[in-house]
């Protein structure tokens, strides 16, 4: 999304980052034109993050995942571990 001047300045005076703004978009409560991102939204994603690392340290240990869909539709999934192709 395109930033305003007065944006780029904001975002130098308060030490506001990229990372930061978009942690928002998808953490935060919309209101209105604003997106609002709290300590109580902010310990919530912090929740969430911690099982998708989790997760990801359950998919590395496999080697990694794959997903097979056609059409929007799941197939079937396994794990790349010992997974050979032909």
């Amino acid at each position: 999304m395109a930033k305003t001047k007065h944006m780029h300045q904001r975002m130098n005076q308060r030490g506001i980052n990229q990372v930061m703004l978009e942690a928002t978009r998808m953490f935060g409560i919309p209101d209105g034109d604003k997106i609002i991102l709290d300590r109580k939204a902010i310990d919530r994603a912090l929740t969430e993050l911690r099982k998708l690392q989790n997760s990801m340290q359950k998919m590395r240990e496999r080697g990694g995942l794959v997903l097979v869909e056609v059409e929007g539709q799941e197939i079937t999934t396994y794990g790349l571990e010992g997974h050979r192709r032909h």
